[in-house]
């Protein structure tokens, strides 16, 4: 690799050719603060926080887009340099409103920490004319509060970039420009398809997720309810965060055990519902092979990516599984099977979940997802409201003890853990598709060619003496490249896995925010996804038809995969939608 020789605040640093000023700091251990810059997806250089000194140069540069040369002399901690960026900073927050103390995102918000690093006063030099906009609540997942945007561009980047969804974009001009949709529609009446990835990348309280914890608490409280919690395979690779512990902390045991001291009656995992979505899927799966029924079979666990396919490719909706989600099977059964076991008045249950997901929060009110006659799940919440729960109820997490799952709807798979990461679902089916058809055990669990970051992956295995030929999409933007090949004749499948969000449910919406100079220089996503990977390759079980709690639903409940009876109450159907 060519590398360039330079000078960073007199220290001499070598990087690799075609890096930015930010990038060669990095190596040197010196962090530039940023507001704007999210790495390939918005590298604008637009809101100069990020400027540097330079020798020979006439002016600062942001350094987020300025390339280094050889023997380039750049100082970043220079007077000069951190009076502009206060500067900057005290403009930004002239038209920010700074009601900090009640904000979701108090204690980790880039915009707020900048302020503490750069000695900013709450008072601004700079008070005067400030715009004011009203709260777009009309989305079923998240409200945007423009008051608090900085105008970075980062969730408009991300949704088109990323997401291929674009909903999201200035309007106006100057002093008067907003983030916002097509004519100032509410995001709830556009297509937006409720990732949450924006979420995901705000650097301040301008967008979150709807908070549902306080009707949590008050079901809880409830003594006519039994309030049952369900927690999604990536909550327990992620909850740990907010509470001090690295990336790739596996807390599944204290996460139990605060679950438990919330005061829910049962804490369930949703890997169990992961195998009950194998078992139909892998069934529906063959059922098309075997007997000429639409192809490629599409998955249907990513209420977000379910949501894209409706909005933007409504003529691939019969390719979609219909098998729910495992949020929602999991709802169905604890409130047809589990009910019935426990001698519980389904309407006396109350499920709540926890995921990774912003999307599950619009998946609960989506029609036919009611098998009892009521919600398959009453309240969806994601990692970060949980984390917020905890903290309320004054539970020290890191102390708690390792405690395990209740008993049946507890106990689950290797397939089921791996789900929250893109492939995971290809693989944990895979597993149980490709025994059935063979009728021999696999010498080796791991599919690795669908394993991996990567955008797309794609492979071909000999099954029974045929070839079957699988892709792997996560992020939507990869999703409508992959599709367009399938539609026009390019690439042929007989089985995908799409998953809305990049990297898969590790990555989702509703999982702890990571500020930017994190977000920018590690990979969140396979250190998150890792720990599903460790589970899975040490768990006593690691296929979803071995799971002896599944076995024992289908001898006394179901019957079969794929019953009549399963299919009033694990599967459903899709509507097309159009774009707005």
């Amino acid at each position: 690799m060519e590398t360039v020789n330079i000078k960073i605040n007199g220290v001499d640093v070598a990087a690799p050719k075609g890096s930015t000023i930010l990038e060669a700091a990095r190596i040197a251990h010196i962090d530039i603060p940023t507001l704007c810059y999210l790495k390939e997806i918005n590298e604008i250089g637009a809101c100069r926080i990020c400027v540097v000194e330079v020798k020979g140069a006439r002016s600062l540069v942001a350094s987020c887009v300025y390339p280094i040369n050889e023997g380039m002399e750049v100082w970043t901690n220079t007077p000069k340099v951190l009076d502009s960026r206060k500067k900057t900073l005290e403009l930004i927050l002239s038209d920010h409103d700074r009601k900090c103390l009640s904000c979701v995102r108090s204690g980790n918000c880039e915009l707020q920490k900048l302020s503490k690093d750069l000695k900013v006063e709450n008072e601004s030099l700079y008070d005067g004319e400030t715009n004011q906009y009203e709260i777009d609540y009309t989305a079923a997942h998240m409200y945007r509060d423009n008051n608090k945007c900085i105008l970075c561009r980062r969730c408009s980047a991300v949704c088109e970039k990323v997401q291929a969804v674009g909903v999201i974009g200035p309007n106006e001009r100057g002093f008067k420009t907003t983030i916002a949709s097509a004519f100032d529609m509410g995001l709830g009446e556009t297509s937006c398809v409720s990732c949450g990835q924006c979420i995901a990348v705000c650097p301040t309280g301008a967008l979150s997720e709807k908070d549902n914890t306080d009707e949590v608490f008050k079901a809880i409280a409830d003594p006519t309810k039994h309030v049952v919690v369900q927690t999604a395979p990536s909550v327990r690779a992620g909850l740990g965060e907010p509470f001090g512990l690295p990336i790739g902390t596996n807390v599944e045991g204290k996460m139990v055990a605060a679950l438990r001291r919330l005061g829910f009656d049962r804490v369930f995992d949703t890997d169990f519902a992961a195998d009950l979505t194998i078992m139909e899927e892998a069934h529906e799966f063959l059922d098309r092979v075997q007997n000429g029924g639409v192809l490629p079979l599409i998955t249907s666990c990513s209420p977000g990516w379910v949501k894209y396919c409706e909005h933007y490719f409504p003529d691939m909706t019969e390719n979609l599984s219909s098998c729910k989600s495992p949020q929602q099977m999991f709802g169905a059964t604890t409130k047809t099977y589990y009910a019935e076991k426990m001698g519980i008045d389904p309407k006396d249950i109350v499920m709540v979940s926890i995921m990774p997901c912003t999307a599950k929060k619009f998946e609960v009110g989506r029609d036919d997802q009611d098998a009892a006659g009521l919600p398959d799940v009453d309240i969806a919440l994601t990692v970060r409201e949980l984390a917020r729960m905890i903290e309320r109820a004054g539970i020290n997490f890191t102390s708690l003890p390792d405690e395990e799952f209740d008993s049946p709807l507890g106990m689950s798979t290797g397939a089921g853990v791996i789900f929250g990461a893109t492939g995971g679902v290809m693989e944990a089916a895979l597993r149980t598709a490709v025994e059935t058809l063979t009728g021999e055990e696999l010498k080796s669990l791991d599919f690795k060619e669908v394993r991996g970051i990567e955008g797309i992956k794609e492979s071909t295995y000999n099954v029974a003496g045929m070839d079957v030929k699988v892709a792997v999409a996560s992020g939507l933007k990869n999703a409508n490249e992959l599709l367009n090949k399938v539609k026009s004749g390019e690439a042929e499948y007989h089985f995908i896995e799409i998953m809305g969000c990049p990297g898969g449910c590790v990555n989702g919406g509703g999982m702890p925010q990571v500020p930017a100079s994190v977000r920018n220089f590690n990979d969140i996503r396979s250190l998150r996804a890792k720990v599903l990977y460790d589970l899975d390759s040490s768990m006593p079980y690691r296929k979803s038809h071995e799971n002896p709690a599944i076995k024992e639903l289908y001898s006394t409940y179901f019957g079969k995969p794929g019953s009549h009876k399963a299919h009033e109450v694990l599967h459903t159907t899709y509507v097309k939608r159009s774009v707005n």
